[in-house]
C-alpha cells in the first residue's frame, strides 16, 4: 500500500510503498477514508518531540474496518469507525477507573515506540521495520489499529468529515465539556483558533457560557470562530492579549484554554484568569519547555491549572456522542474543513498548515468499495 513515510527531523515526509501485516490477536485493519492534518504532525516533523522512526505519520481518521484479527467480536467487517490515538488496555489502573487517556499501556509501550499493544508493528518496507504514529498511522491507504482505537459510529454520517472527531473535535470540545466542566453562564476565552481551538468554542457553546471570547493572530479564524460561537474576538497581532482581555471581561475570565501550546500562550491564559478561575492547557508544547506563574498570586485567587489529554474523554462513550452532536446539528463540523486532497499531497499539506495557510485538510483515501464476504 501507499503511505506517508517520515525518516527523522531535517527529512521531507514523502509517499512511499510499504507492507501492512495482516492484523493479529485483538487488531482490525481500517481502509482510510480520510485522515485530518494536525500540528500535532508538525511536533513530529520539527524534531519537537522524541518519537520512534522511521514513522508511518498521521493520528486522525476515519474509514471502514476491512479484516478482523482472531478473537475480536466487537467490530464487524463493513463498520465504519473514527480512529483513536489513545487505543486503551482496558485494565490497567486508569483505565478501570475511566480514565482511558492515561492508559499505561498507551504511555509506556504504544506511544514512545511506536508499536501496537504486543510490542511490535505491523509495518515495513523492503525488510525494515517502520513505526505506528500514536497507534494509528493514517497517513495511509490502510492501518491496522487495536479493537479499542477503533471506535464504531453510526453509518449515515458523512465518514469522511467525521476523521476529524477522533482528534481536534474531542480534544476541543472534551477539554471544555470532560476536563474543565464548564457551567453555564460562565465566562470563557479560547486562545488560539485552529482545529482544537475552534472546538473549545464550540464545546463552550454546548455548554451554555454566556461570554465566549476568541483570540488569534489571523482575522479569518477569528471570522470563523464568531461563526462556531464565539461572543467577542481580540486579534492578537496588535494587541496585548492579557490586557485585551482583562478589557473585554473586566472581572476576570472563569476559564482560559491555551489551544495554542506555546509558552507565551500557557503564560497569557493563566494571567488572565478572574477570581477561581481555570487555565486549561490543551495545546502541546514541545518537549522540556517551561512556563513560569506566581504561585502566591494563583493560590490568594483559588485559582487552578488544568492539564487537557485528549480532552479527558472516554473514546468509545464520547466519540459516537460527538458524532450524534454533529448529526443532529449541534456540532459544525464541515467548517472546519479547508480543503480535501489526495494522500499524495500530504507533504504539501503539512507545509501548509505549517505556514498558516490552512486550518482543518483531510486527506481522501481511495474510493475502493471494501468486500465483506
Amino acid at each position: 500500500m501507499k503511505a506517508i513515510v517520515f525518516e527523522a527531523p531535517g527529512s521531507t515526509p514523502v509517499l512511499a510503498e510499504v507492507d501492512l501485516a495482516h492484523p493479529k490477536a485483538g487488531e482490525v485493519e481500517v481502509t482510510i477514508t480520510a485522515a485530518g492534518v494536525c500540528h500535532s504532525d508538525l511536533h513530529v516533523i520539527s524534531g519537537d518531540w522524541d518519537i520512534s522512526t522511521p514513522v508511518v505519520l498521521g493520528h486522525e481518521g476515519s474509514g471502514v474496518v476491512s479484516a478482523l484479527g482472531p478473537g475480536v467480536t466487537d467490530l464487524e467487517i463493513g463498520d465504519h469507525v473514527v480512529l483513536s490515538w489513545v487505543p486503551a488496555c482496558g485494565v490497567c489502573r486508569y483505565c478501570l477507573a475511566g480514565r482511558p487517556a492515561q492508559c499505561v499501556l498507551v504511555a509506556e509501550v504504544v506511544a514512545p515506540l511506536g508499536v501496537l499493544h504486543d510490542g511490535t508493528s505491523r509495518l515495513t518496507q523492503q525488510g525494515r521495520t517502520l513505526h505506528h504514529y500514536l497507534g494509528v498511522s493514517s497517513f495511509a491507504e490502510r492501518v491496522v489499529v487495536p479493537v479499542s482505537g477503533a471506535i464504531r459510529v453510526r453509518k449515515d454520517a458523512p465518514l469522511d468529515v467525521l476523521a476529524l472527531v477522533g482528534c481536534a473535535v474531542a480534544t476541543g470540545v472534551g477539554a471544555v465539556t470532560k476536563t474543565a466542566n464548564v457551567q453555564p453562564g460562565s465566562t470563557v476565552a479560547v486562545i488560539g483558533c485552529g482545529g482544537v481551538g475552534l472546538n473549545c468554542i464550540q464545546g463552550a457553546r454546548l455548554a451554555g457560557a454566556a461570554r465566549i471570547v476568541a483570540v488569534d493572530i489571523m482575522p479569518e479564524k477569528l471570522e470563523l470562530a464568531r461563526r462556531l460561537g464565539a461572543t467577542d474576538v481580540i486579534d492578537s497581532s496588535s494587541t496585548d492579549a492579557v490586557k485585551a482581555l482583562k478589557e473585554a471581561v473586566p472581572e476576570g475570565l472563569d476559564y482560559v484554554f491555551d489551544a495554542i501550546g506555546k509558552i507565551s500562550t500557557t503564560e497569557q491564559a493563566i494571567a488572565a484568569l478572574g477570581l477561581g478561575g481555570a487555565a486549561v492547557i490543551v495545546g502541546l508544547p514541545p518537549t522540556g519547555q517551561h512556563a513560569r506563574f506566581d504561585p502566591l498570586a494563583l493560590a490568594e485567587a483559588d485559582q487552578r491549572i488544568l492539564g487537557s489529554n485528549y480532552g479527558s474523554v472516554v473514546p468509545q462513550r464520547d466519540i459516537p456522542w460527538l458524532v450524534d452532536l454533529y448529526m443532529s446539528g449541534e456540532l459544525d463540523l464541515e467548517s472546519l474543513v479547508s480543503a480535501r486532497r489526495p494522500l499524495s499531497e500530504a507533504p504539501e499539506a503539512l507545509a501548509d498548515l505549517a505556514a498558516g495557510r490552512a486550518l482543518r485538510q483531510l486527506l481522501i483515501g481511495s474510493p475502493t468499495p471494501i468486500e465483506t464476504e
